[in-house]
């Protein structure tokens, strides 16, 4: 199962969700507020588990 994607601030006001490979190093990096919106637009057809949310979606 994939890393739990990290909330990182690297400088003020850009958030970004990261997920760590399996040697610690930084894999994949998603802006917040993007992230976020396109979650917001969408129905969700699956759920996924906590810290897996771009790997499915969520319910509200």
């Amino acid at each position: 199962m994939a890393q739990k994607r990290e909330l990182n601030e690297p400088h003020a006001g850009d958030k970004r969700l990261q997920r760590r490979d399996s040697k610690g190093r930084f894999a994949e990096s998603d802006d917040l507020g993007r992230s976020l919106a396109q979650d917001q637009k969408r129905e969700a057809e699956n759920e996924a588990k906590p810290g897996q949310g771009d790997r499915g979606d969520r319910k509200h």
